[in-house]
């Protein structure tokens, strides 16, 4: 028995496309991801290399964050590495200080644009070279991040997939100024267009840091009591998983296990969570941040070599569902 959408797929040629979209996504995105550069040449021999993260209290951030500082030894450079503590006076700061210090490079980990942009301008006209991680900047010089686009698009369509093709949504939407943020939430907004029986629940929600859990379960408690009877929201969104993690314990805790909740990130609490047959976490996209690290401190390394960047490089995510999230962990030495 299949579930026809309003587009006339069914639910099993939904799944078809969504597990073809996303391993061509994961194709694509392998495409110019370079052997690791061998330590023995220590390419940063001698350079300082300025580390700016807008915080370090998620899973994604820690790991990207601290991947760099080893890559940047590893390579024979010395790191300068600052944290903001998701502080944005703190952030400028830190940055202003950086750029005082004439760094051979500096790699900015996230950070909203209208924040951080002046600050990566002013980088690049005292000379100094400009690299991020996860920031869309138009003064980085390369950007290494995952491909948002296709990850946004595919857990929208393992959503839509998975609701049958209607129903009310809840969306966490409080950091579009975040570039990732952004295009995930545009990404879903795109699919969803396209089956008009889901309906986003106006207003969206916006998620916040910190208490970012404490906040999601009562925000998402308190639609609960909006929408009481079963069947009257199918799903929640986040664009990152971390307000997935509070969705998911305030469904738990109010009995309200049939809505299921989706994210971004691969934190493993949550995709423990997504392993559970009985928790409503029904997938979760689950990124490389260490990876993302080295990534970012092999094309400074290969930038100050003299060789040209592309303006992004992108690491491989995959989708973790009920089905293939036990493979997708062991894939990336997760759980």
């Amino acid at each position: 028995m299949t579930e026809k959408s309003a587009t006339g797929l069914g639910r099993r040629d939904l799944l078809k496309f969504t597990a073809l979209a996303g391993a061509a996504v994961a194709g694509a995105a392998a495409i110019g991801i370079r052997p690791t550069l061998a330590a023995e040449d220590l390419p940063l021999k001698g350079k300082r290399i300025g580390i700016s993260a807008a915080g370090t209290d998620h899973f994604f951030d820690l790991q990207a964050y601290n991947a760099q500082i080893e890559e940047v030894k590893r390579l024979g450079g010395e790191p300068i590495a600052v944290d903001a503590g998701r502080n944005d006076g703190k952030l400028v700061s830190q940055l202003q200080t950086l750029i005082g210090q004439k760094p051979d490079a500096i790699v900015q980990l996230l950070g909203t644009l209208t924040v951080i942009d002046p600050w990566l301008k002013k980088a690049g006209d005292a000379g100094i070279p400009v690299l991020t991680i996860d920031v869309g900047s138009t003064y980085s010089l390369n950007n290494s991040t995952s491909d948002n686009w296709g990850l946004g698009k595919d857990l929208a369509l393992q959503l839509v997939s998975d609701i049958g093709g209607e129903g009310k949504i809840v969306v966490f939407n409080g950091f579009y100024g975040v570039t990732p943020c952004a295009i995930r939430y545009d990404q879903l907004v795109n699919v969803v267009k396209y089956f008009p029986k889901v309906e986003i629940i106006k207003p969206e929600l916006r998620d916040v840091i910190p208490n970012t859990v404490q906040d999601a379960f009562t925000q998402v408690t308190a639609i609960l009591n909006r929408y009481p009877d079963k069947g009257s929201i199918k799903a929640i969104w986040s664009a990152w998983d971390v307000p997935q993690l509070g969705a998911t314990q305030a469904l738990v805790a109010a009995g309200r296990t049939e809505i299921k909740t989706y994210g971004v990130d691969g934190s493993p609490e949550v995709l423990q969570l997504v392993a559970d047959p009985k928790s409503p976490a029904a997938a979760d996209v689950a990124q490389q941040p260490a990876e993302l690290g080295r990534t970012a401190i092999r094309n400074v390394a290969r930038l100050l070599s003299g060789e040209k960047l592309p303006r992004e490089t992108y690491v491989p995510a995959l989708l973790a569902n009920k089905a293939n999230v036990g493979e997708v962990t062991k894939k990336l030495g997760i759980g």
